[in-house]
């Protein structure tokens, strides 16, 4: 897709609201709260701040750079830094197509859920509801048959999705989450305010906000705040690289940057107190302490909450804004993840919009489809997220960031590591008020790096004491391993297929040679 014809935002604010609705997913609802209170509680928010500061922002305003750059997705941007980068790229693409697979389904159970609470249909035993009656789950292993109950939610949650898609950016992605952010806002407002005045809602805050300073020497707790940040924020599977690829010649980066990072926290830091003030209220109503509800993930959204919808005052009203929460919340990062892959094949192969969302988007809609409503798509999904998030999303930010920052090449020839970072960091300065200096290159090429380094090192010393949730090792191989290892093969072979023509290098990538948009002149 040449330069001239791409898309582009209608505005800053139509930017911004998309980049957040991408970070603001399902995880800040339910995965953020349990790693506050199981690493230190209120003592969790100073590493979660530094790991924001330091790694999340620093990380964020970089890939940016990347796609507001080059003006292409991450394949196509990445071959224009060097040739074999085009393999992360696409190693990427390949990771979005996975976690896309399987976050349509959670968003599906959403939609579902949001329904089952106006009657409370779960009954007196959410989880047996959740695993049996609804799912039909099975033991882990291939599946062997059909629920209709989720494939027929999956299939209009990915109509929703390819039709946003089929739209564009400026006419779909952009006014879907004009709509979506404010709505989701304002459930969760409404959802946070009800759980806060209920009985033992003061239990739960304090079990939330009470500091543990001494779980700060801890190095694992230190490992969670920056794996929280990283997963939350939707950086290091191409996202953000390909939304910024849509921005305009004069768009403030670096501002843009840190209101979407301090968004995206602002918005966990209210999931918190929302589920802990609901979770103190569940504690109080069994007489048990907070600690013995806590919970997280999957478990927390469809099993503990049912439980306590079906036991507080005006609980279907609870329950619709909670799963509506999780619906809107879900779609617009799903809408952004399946952008990632449409984008690339545009670039890559020159197609048009809509065959390119009716091909790509139809292709992984019916991998979904065929994998995640049978009795073995919540093991499948539990293992897959696992493997993909711990050795693919974390693994390709790390191996982007050796390459951008080219340490081995700086040790050889014995010249600053900072020069690898220097056009990068002039791009983004020529248009931001706030300008980076030399602490962001430090961040990104010693402090980054070396967290998601020693991540994946207590992430495999974990796999290699443990199977990962109980799983069978031949299960885990097939339904995790083999999906993680696989993206990368993908990424790798796609790269060394040759491109129609010849790669063609963006032409007007200069700030001072590009005509300003609109959006340009919003930002000024």
């Amino acid at each position: 897709m040449s330069q001239e014809h791409r898309e582009q935002w209608g505005s800053r604010t139509g930017f911004l609201l998309a980049a957040i609705g991408s970070a603001v997913g399902l995880g800040n609802i339910w995965r953020f709260p349990a790693e506050a209170y199981d690493n230190g509680g209120g003592a969790f928010l100073l590493p979660y701040l530094i790991a924001l500061l330091t790694a999340g922002l620093p990380l964020l305003i970089l890939e940016y750079t990347v796609g507001r750059k080059y003006r292409q997705s991450p394949p196509a941007a990445f071959r224009q830094i060097t040739r074999p980068a085009e393999a992360i790229g696409w190693w990427q693409v390949a990771i979005s197509f996975v976690i896309a697979t399987y976050y349509a389904t959670i968003v599906a159970w959403a939609v579902r859920y949001t329904g089952f609470s106006f009657d409370k249909d779960w009954g007196k035993d959410p989880d047996k509801f959740f695993s049996g009656d609804f799912l039909h789950a099975s033991d882990p292993g291939m599946p062997s048959s059909w629920v209709g109950g989720v494939f027929w939610p999956l299939l209009i949650v990915w109509a929703v999705v390819l039709v946003i898609l089929a739209l564009g950016v400026r006419r779909g992605i952009e006014r879907a989450n004009k709509i979506f952010m404010p709505l989701l806002l304002v459930f969760f407002l409404a959802l946070v305010i009800r759980a806060v005045t209920l009985d033992g809602a003061a239990e739960g805050l304090d079990a939330f906000f009470s500091p543990d300073w001494g779980a700060l020497g801890n190095g694992s707790v230190w490992v969670a705040a920056y794996g929280q940040i990283f997963f939350s924020l939707s950086i290091g599977f191409g996202i953000m690289v390909t939304y910024a690829s849509y921005l305009g010649r004069r768009a403030d980066l670096s501002n843009s940057a840190l209101v979407a990072g301090f968004a995206n926290s602002s918005f966990e830091i209210l999931a918190g107190i929302g589920v802990f003030s609901t979770l103190g209220f569940m504690a109080q109503a069994q007489g048990v302490a907070v600690d013995e509800v806590v919970n997280g993930g999957v478990g927390l959204a469809f099993v503990v909450f049912p439980a306590i919808i079906s036991e507080m005052p005006g609980g279907p009203f609870f329950g619709v804004l909670f799963f509506g929460s999780l619906t809107v919340a879900g779609l617009t990062s799903l809408i952004s993840i399946v952008q990632v892959v449409i984008s690339s094949v545009q670039d890559r192969t020159g197609m048009r919009r809509l065959p390119a969302v009716l091909v790509v988007g139809g292709i992984t809609a019916v991998v979904s489809l065929v994998i995640f409503p049978t009795d073995a798509g919540l093991s499948i999904l539990d293992a897959s997220d696992h493997f993909i998030n711990q050795y693919g999303i974390a693994m390709a930010a790390l191996v982007f960031l050796i390459v951008v920052t080219r340490l081995w090449m700086a040790a050889y020839n014995r010249v600053g590591w900072w020069r690898s970072l220097d056009p990068f960091q002039s791009h983004a300065n020529a248009s931001s008020a706030f300008r980076l200096g030399q602490w962001w290159k430090i961040c990104l090429a010693v402090i980054t790096p070396v967290v998601l380094g020693w991540m994946m090192v207590d992430s495999l010393r974990d796999e290699f004491d443990e199977n990962y949730s109980g799983y069978s090792t031949e299960f885990l191989f097939w339904s995790g391993w083999a999906v993680a290892a696989g993206a990368l093969l993908i990424g790798v072979v796609i790269s060394l297929i040759p491109w129609p023509g010849g790669p063609t290098r963006q032409s007007g990538t200069d700030l001072d040679t590009a005509e300003p948009t609109s959006l340009d002149k919003e930002a000024h």
